[in-house]
């Protein structure tokens, strides 16, 4: 299974490329293409109405729109089941009369993206490309910085909890054993790390997320960056192609959508800082701009005349 992530900046058409794209590896694979910007045109493009359900276009080409607010709520329920199951001592609060502002907490739907997308790749094995339509570049470098992060996190995390256990230990032997009346009103602690609920809890967190994070390094996944022959584009393109550069993701293909004879001049500049800006070697795809609608009305805004999955397919023994 591959996985693919179009990005770039908002209305540069990334939603077309990666439902073209799409449309044509389904005539040789089973895809499934997923939009995850709360702005979706995915349905749009193909003509459908998605409403946040997935959907079989073709016998090899689904289509999904993630619903943002909905998945956003879900995972916090799950969050708020998690805590109360691992902190026992919290059931207490009512984790509920502050589920409303949590959804509200900064990174709240950077983590839920990520877990849709986690879910995703975890559970759609049966499919031999998975496309994901991402949101405008800002928010789209936080939730594919986060696997990073929350090593980062979780680690230290693990490190304090460590340390607690060791103290607690250490108090305990102190102390002695206390009579079995003390024993009944006090809350049993455990000691030991293997017996240990909230550090078993940080170890399966930063395995899973040790995981994801080399899926998304990976030889099988890969980034293509959409642009426009414009300034703005160009500088935001030069942002992400840091930011990916920071965090290891690899890039696999500049697409400069919306290219006419008249701004030509500027699509040669453009497509040139930015190939010189990204790694070396990586290919360059143009695509003509699209001033009308397809003739056959069944046809569809994703059948561009481009072979948008040139640079997708790998030949043999190449990486994606």
């Amino acid at each position: 299974m591959r996985i693919v992530f179009y990005t770039g900046k908002g209305g540069v058409g990334k939603s077309t490329m990666a439902a073209a794209a799409a449309w044509q590896l389904s005539q040789r694979y089973r895809v499934l293409v997923v939009s995850l910007d709360p702005a979706h045109n995915l349905g749009d493009v193909f003509g459908v109405n998605l409403r946040g359900r997935r959907k079989r276009f073709t016998d090899n080409l689904h289509l999904e729109e993630v619903d943002l607010k909905k998945l956003t709520r879900a995972y916090l329920k799950r969050e708020v089941t998690v805590l109360s199951e691992t902190y026992h001592y919290l059931q207490v609060l009512n984790l509920d009369s502050y589920f409303s502002v949590l959804q509200y907490s900064p990174g709240i739907e950077e983590y839920a993206l990520l877990t849709s997308i986690e879910k995703t790749i975890r559970e759609d094995t049966r499919f031999d490309y998975i496309l994901f339509d991402t949101p405008p570049t800002g928010l789209t470098l936080r939730f594919l910085a986060l696997p990073q992060v929350t090593i980062t996190w979780i680690e230290r995390l693990t490190a304090i909890r460590r340390q607690i256990l060791k103290k607690r230990f250490t108090i305990q032997k102190i102390r002695g054993t206390a009579d079995t009346e003390a024993k009944s009103r006090e809350i049993v602690l455990n000691y030991r790390e293997d017996d240990d609920d909230i550090l078993k809890r940080l170890k399966a967190l930063h395995a899973n997320y040790v995981e994801l994070n080399r899926i998304l390094q990976g030889r099988d996944c890969g980034i293509v960056l959409v642009f426009n022959p414009d300034l703005l584009s160009l500088r935001e393109s030069e942002r992400l192609l840091d930011g990916l550069k920071e965090l290891k993701l690899p890039l696999r293909l500049l697409i400069q959508n919306k290219v006419t004879g008249e701004n030509r001049p500027t699509a040669d500049r453009t497509s040139r800082i930015l190939r010189e800006k990204a790694s070396p070697g990586i290919p360059l795809q143009r695509v003509g701009l699209r001033t009308s609608l397809p003739e056959d009305a069944t046809e569809g805004l994703y059948a561009l005349p481009e072979d948008l999955t040139i640079h997708l397919i790998p030949t043999e023994g190449a990486d994606v």
